[in-house]
């Protein structure tokens, strides 16, 4: 098995948090989708990360999809539970994880354009999207819906975004006042698989 992403994707990172958990070898391959030669398009045809590729030669991608993919193969531990409507739910909070990562991925390719260039209504519309998110997650934290110590996608799907916030500097006081939040993604990154899947800070 395959999975071609790059390092620093937090996309890329929920995909490898869950086959490391689950014990599934794979093979990664580094691709970046902003590079000049976009070697992903050959996998996706959107040319963005991750896509999987099967030892069947398959290939899947978008996040969701491969997650799915994966959970399909009914190795252990579950992240998704089985009864649909649960599942649903935890398909929901990913989604909304998911829609972080969105929002400061978007803040990131902003910011790098040149200064003159950069558009400060849409970096507080990403903000003001990412805050909404983290608030509602904490709520999520607080009543019990997301537990730090049950491994699901959902859980999985928050700590790469708040990796990911922290890795690229975006939304810096986000803990602030969101001591569940906290909690949660403190308990995850002490995980191997987080550790291993942390991106390069060079």
């Amino acid at each position: 098995m395959k999975l071609i992403g790059s390092y620093t994707s937090p996309f890329v990172r929920k995909i490898s948090v869950m086959l490391l958990e689950k014990g599934i070898t794979f093979e990664f391959i580094n691709e970046s989708p902003y590079a000049e030669e976009n070697g992903i398009a050959q996998y996706n045809p959107l040319g963005k990360v991750p896509a999987l590729v099967t030892e069947k030669g398959e290939t899947w991608f978008d996040s969701p999809i491969i997650a799915q993919y994966i959970e399909l193969l009914d190795t252990p531990p579950a992240l998704v539970p089985q009864e649909p409507l649960a599942a649903l739910k935890v398909r929901q909070l990913e989604a909304l994880a998911d829609g972080v990562m969105d929002a400061a991925l978007v803040s990131v390719r902003e910011q790098a354009r040149p200064a003159a260039q950069q558009s400060e209504n849409e970096l507080l519309r990403q903000r003001e999207k990412i805050n909404r998110s983290l608030d509602a997650l904490e709520g999520y934290a607080a009543n019990g819906t997301l537990k730090a110590d049950e491994l699901t996608l959902a859980t999985i799907a928050v700590g790469c975004a708040i990796g990911y916030l922290n890795f690229r500097r975006v939304a810096p006081g986000w803990c602030a006042q969101r001591p569940h939040l906290v909690k949660l993604v403190e308990s995850l990154f002490a995980r191997e698989s987080f550790a291993r899947t942390e991106p390069p800070t060079a």
